[in-house]
Order: structure tokens, then sequence, then C-alpha cells
């Protein structure tokens, strides 16, 4: 490594000039990036309901589905705003009572069921149906074209509009995400570095490798929201100890080859590449376990993370070192004295009291356990917007003026007689929460003949091979009474048809509980797992896995059991993808300390207590600076976002890195004291310790 070193000091302008090239695709790449603003799309399609949509789709062309709450319009008035909509690209229905009767019959003609499903008091209710789904281009456009021709008497909800509103928020704060973190970053990295133009190094080097994985991710396709929102901060809070440890290092050979920093900066990246490289592996095992997700957004999130620790690796070893030396000068000329205090005594302090700190470890790891298992979790999507959305207020409308919180859209056999039907139409509006159940049967009422019925009902409600029958709930999606709902109402639909069909937004958000709680359990094993195995075989000891894993989950416990004690309701991708994230991400604080407890121990031989304060006052101020620099990155963030999903999972990062931070530096030097004999014993490198117990024996 040392031969690729020189190399890169000596061509450092070309490399730099190179990097600077390559923002250029990587700008375009990021422009023209799919962003999908639908969470429920990365559920699988094989399950039932996701095979539901695209029978919706393809046999009665309905993508997505809204309903509009228009208050105070004259019946006239709103027949012009249907016909309005009606002519939007990508609406392909709109149904109001118009559609059942012309507007000169009265409408108490129609059946009860059909006249209260529309209309109550002065308040009427458009149904529009979009050829395309909601996180579909077509459907977005489509929604802001009918806002636009809408007055202030309407409100359009259902999943189209909380998309638009998502996307519209989201990529208002995206930019002011990473300025956030740039200026905090920035904030912490002048406190603790002996330079000011070193943090803004830091983070151009840093930018550089976050736009090569922004502008990279056209090759995926589309990412979602929640990764273009999280992705940068995240890559800036998990990657800036690279940039740290190659500064630390460059410090140190300017010191044993003075007056030579291109000899000081070759070693300096080739001892960086190798600690870099251990580091990463684990930060990248974390976020590949979470491919490993049913919920294919962890997928999402996983791979593009994954591919972000990389180019930090690449940049760190090769953009960084080329930067330092090329603006050498003015690295000099911005020196000043660190700011924080020196932390050698805080080392003698741990180790004298080794006792206590494990003593709170124990006692503090039940009531943080009770909280982890009892924390609250919330699934309902729309919960995570601001109420003053337009998406929000007409959700609202609807559940105020309609008691609809929820539509369900049931499709069985065309071939299931007409009998039936009306028996099991007549048995789900017998089920607790059922508003109204509207079937063509139901629709068409005694009062009005079969052949009055417009072409646009019946292709609306029957295909070639299927019957629609739409059922309303005064149930929010996601609730426990919606999901009690959903279980009878599928009992009823199957007993009826046995290939019968329960879609919708409650219907998809239903399974995405069951699928994420079962995520959540393989995640979480397959990060602990593949950690384990790496730090084993780093290490070569059956001990020291089970340690270093210990101290970071008890951090990640406690840090997401303390919802509990402070009332908050996650929202539940936070509690799947923390742990990983915050698992894979931070226990190189444990390793950095552990390498050099092992080399000081097993390689020096030098004493328990001795080795254990080296490897401490050694490791400190890195573990120290690098978990602040993971809590400026993210915490303003959390402070600032508007999306609750985001600001939950930066603050829970945030909080997450200060915690881990705090169990390496006070527990694990404990754990040290405790099983130092444990340590020796059950693995390789520690030959110079051995005497030492062998000499305790024989006495």
């Amino acid at each position: 490594m040392l031969k690729v070193a020189k190399k890169i000091v000596k061509y450092r302008i070309p490399i730099f000039i190179l990097a600077l090239v390559l923002l250029i695709p990587s700008f375009l790449g990021y422009l023209h990036t799919k962003v999908n603003y639908d969470v429920l799309t990365y559920l699988p399609s094989d399950i039932e309901t996701m095979q539901g949509q695209d029978i919706l789709k393809d046999q009665f062309g309905m993508g997505a589905f809204s309903l509009m709450t228009v208050e105070g319009m004259d019946d006239k008035d709103v027949a012009a705003l249907e016909s309005q909509i009606s002519q939007v690209d990508h609406v392909s229905k709109v149904i109001w009572y118009d559609s059942f009767l012309d507007l000169s019959i009265p409408k108490d003609m129609l059946p009860d069921k059909v006249y209260n499903a529309f209309n109550n008091g002065d308040a009427t209710m458009i149904a529009i149906l979009f050829d395309e789904t909601s996180s579909e281009d077509g459907t977005m456009q489509a929604v802001q074209q009918i806002r636009a021709i809408a007055g202030k008497q309407c409100f359009l909800s259902g999943m189209g509009a909380v998309v638009v509103d998502t996307k519209n928020l989201a990529d208002k704060e995206a930019p002011i995400y990473i300025a956030i973190a740039v200026v905090l970053s920035f904030i912490v990295l002048s406190f603790m570095m002996d330079s000011f133009m070193i943090p803004v190094i830091f983070l151009l080097s840093i930018g550089m490798a976050i736009l090569y994985n922004m502008g990279t991710n056209i090759i995926l396709g589309q990412i979602s929201y929640l990764t273009k929102a999280i992705a940068a901060v995240l890559q800036l809070g998990v990657t800036m100890d690279y940039s740290i440890f190659l500064w630390h290092s460059y410090e140190e050979k300017k010191l044993t080859y003075e007056g030579d920093k291109e000899r000081a900066m070759a070693h300096a990246i080739s001892n960086t590449f190798v600690s870099v490289l251990g580091s990463s592996v684990t930060t990248i095992a974390g976020f590949i376990a979470l491919c490993f997700m049913t919920f294919r957004i962890g997928f999402d999130i996983g791979i593009v993370m994954a591919k972000g620790v990389l180019f930090g690796v690449i940049c760190c070893t090769t953009v960084l070192p080329a930067m330092i030396l090329i603006f050498d000068g003015l690295i000099e000329k911005t020196r000043h004295k660190v700011m924080i205090p020196p932390l050698d005594r805080l080392s003698n302090y741990v180790t004298r009291h080794y006792v206590v700190f494990i003593i709170i470890f124990v006692a503090v790891l039940f009531p943080a356990v009770y909280g982890y298992k009892n924390t609250s979790v919330y699934y309902n999507l729309d919960r995570s917007l601001p109420d003053d959305l337009e998406s929000m207020v007409a959700h609202s409308k609807v559940q105020d003026d309609f008691n609809i919180n929820s539509t369900h859209m049931v499709l069985v056999d065309k071939d299931t007689d007409e009998k039936g039907i009306r028996s099991m139409v007549s048995d789900m509006e017998n089920v607790d929460g059922v508003e109204y159940v509207l079937s063509l049967d139901s629709m068409i009422g005694s009062s009005i003949p079969e052949s009055m019925v417009p072409d646009s009902i019946r292709n609306l409600m029957e295909s070639d091979k299927y019957k629609l029958i739409l059922v309303g709930s005064d149930y929010r999606v996601a609730s426990d009474e919606v999901n009690n709902q959903l279980t009878e109402l599928k009992s009823i639909i199957k007993n009826y048809d046995s290939t019968g069909m329960l879609v919708g937004e409650s219907s998809l958000t239903k399974d995405m509980i069951t699928i994420t709680d079962h995520d959540f359990k393989v995640v979480s094993a397959v990060s602990i797992g593949i950690i384990f195995l790496i730090i084993a075989l780093v290490f070569q000891s059956i001990s020291l896995p089970f340690i270093l894993v210990a101290v970071i989950e008890e951090a990640i416990i406690i840090n997401m059991g303390i919802p509990y004690y402070t009332n908050t309701t996650l929202p539940f991708i936070a509690s799947i993808i923390i742990g990983t994230i915050q698992l894979g991400s931070t226990v190189d604080y444990a390793i950095l300390m552990t390498s050099r407890y092992k080399k000081e121990r097993g390689v020096l031989g030098k004493s328990k207590k001795e080795s254990i304060i080296i490897a401490h006052q050694a490791s400190v101020k890195s573990i120290f600076v690098s978990a602040l620099s993971f809590f400026a990155a993210t915490f303003g963030v959390g402070l600032y976002s508007g999306i609750d999903i985001i600001s939950s999972m930066c603050i829970l990062m945030a909080r997450g890195a200060l915690i881990s931070m705090a169990d390496v530096i006070f527990i694990l030097p404990s754990m040290y004291m405790i099983f130092d004999k444990v340590i020796i014993r059950s693995g390789t490198g520690f030959k110079a310790a051995l005497p030492d117990y062998k000499a305790a024996a024989e006495e």
C-alpha cells in the first residue's frame, strides 16, 4: 500500500483535478435519479394486496384513488368542476351523484346508501380515479392540476395528495438538511481540530464523496425519498472518522519524518487505509444487513449507504490527502490551539472506578430493556407529516363531513351470483366501523331500472373477471380497530369467494405491519451476526466479540428505550433500522480502543491496568471527536425537519452516537478490567500477557 500511497502523493494535483471533473457527471446523475415518495410501493410484489392493486390498475384503470370534499357549492358548479377535473391528464374517472342520475332528477331518487356516501348537509364528495399509481409522475402532476382548478372550498385527500405533499416538503427541506449538517459539523470540528482550514477540507472531501454516491444512484433506477433525505447527512456522520484518522496519522508522521511532508503523508495514507478499511467493513456490514428486509426500502437505504461508505474510504485515501498537501499553506496560516481539554485523567479515573461503571451498566440495563420493549410505534404514514399540509386538512374534512377515515376495495369473481353479493354486502355492513358498502347492485337500487345504469358506473364496478365493492370505514389507517375490521371483512369475503381480495391503503399498511415486525427480528439478528463474525476474525478471539457487541447493544437498547419514558411514539421504519445503523457505525469506537488494548497487552506485554490506560488515552479523543461529529451532522436536522420519519431517525442517530460514545469510554475499559483473563485465554495474539496468569497460577 505504501507504493500506491507514494503515487497518490506524487500525482496529487491530477487526482484533485480528476475529482473535480467527476463532480459533473455525478451532479447530472443526481438530477436525473427518480425519487419514489410512496413507501407502500416497497412491499413485496407477491403478497395478495399488491396483486390486488395491480388488478385494480389493469382491470379497472384504477391506479390511485382520491376523495375530494366540496363545501358550500351549488350542484351546477360542482358539475362544472367535475367536468374540468375529468379533462386532466391521467384522471381515468370522476364519480359524483350525477354519474348515477341526471342533475334534473331529484337527489332523493338515489338509493340512501349512495346518497349518504356522496352528500352531507352543504358538503358533497367527488371520487377521483387515476390511471397511474400514487407514486408515478402522472398522478402527482394530475393532483397538482386538480388543486389548481379547485377553489378554496375544495379539499383533495388520498395517497396521491399525500405523496405530492411529501415530495414538496422533502424537496424543500433536503438542501437545508445538508446546510445544517455542514454548519454544525464545521463548528464542532473547529473546536476539536488545530486548524480552521482542516474542517473546510474535510467537508469538501466528504461532500465530493456524497455527490459521487448520490450521482451513481441513477444505476439503481430510483431511490426512496427517505434515502435521499438522510443519505447525505448519514454519510457525512459515519465517514467523518476516516478524515480524522488520516489527519491524526499525518500529524504523527510529520514528527517522524520532520521536514518531509510528502513522505509523512504517504506513510499516513498507508496506515490510514488499513485502519479505515477495517473500520468501514463493520459499517458496511450494518448497512448490508438492511438488505435482508422483505420490505424493500431496507435494500434501498442499505445499498445507497454501503456505497456511500465505500466512496468515503476512497476519497479519504486519495482526494483528502491531495487537498491537504495542496492547501498546506492555508492550513498552517489558520492554526490555533485545540479547544478541548486533555482527557488523560479520565483514563485513570475509569480504571480506578471500573466496578462502579459495571454496576451502572447492569442497573441501567433493566429499565432500558423495559422501555425498549414497550416503546410505541406508529405505521400510519401520513402521521409523519405536519397537520397543516393540504392533504392532511383534506383528510380531516372527509372525516368530519362524512365520517370516513379510510376506504377499502373488495375484488370478487365476476361469476359470483347476485344473491351471494347482496348477502356478503349485508354481512360487511354489520361489521363495526363500516359506514357504507357500495356494490353495483346497491348503487342501482330498486328505484332505478338496470337499463338506466350508465356504462361509466358499470365499467367502474365490473370488469371482464372481477366485481368491485367499495367499503367506507370510520377507522383510521394502521389503527388496531381498522386492522381488526380488515380481518373480519376478509373472513366474510372468503366465505363467499375463496379467491376474493381486500385491497387499499389500510390493507397494504396491515401487511406492512406484519412484514416489518418480521424484518425487525431478521435485521437485528443478521447485523449482530455479521458484525460479531467480523470482530471475531479481526481480533481472532471468542470473547471480544461478545464484549464489544454487548457494550454497543446496551447503548442501542438505552437509545431505543428512552422514547417510552419521554412518551414519544416512533415511526415504524426508525425502530427497524436505527439499531442496525447505530451498531454498524459506532462499534468502530470499540474496535479502535480494543485494537490498542490488544497491542499493549498481547504484543508489548504490559500489565492489565497499564494497557487499558494507554489504550483509553490513545483512543478517547478520536472517539470523542468522531461521536460529536456524528451528533452534529444529525441532531440539527432532527430538530428542523417537518417530516417526523426523518426527524425521529436523525434524533435517534444523534443520541445513539453519544450513548455509544459514553458506553465505550466508561463501560468497555471496565469490561477489560474484569474479563482480562478470559480475553487473553480465549484468543490468539496475547502471548506476551500469558506469563502474568501462569505466574499467578504457580503462586
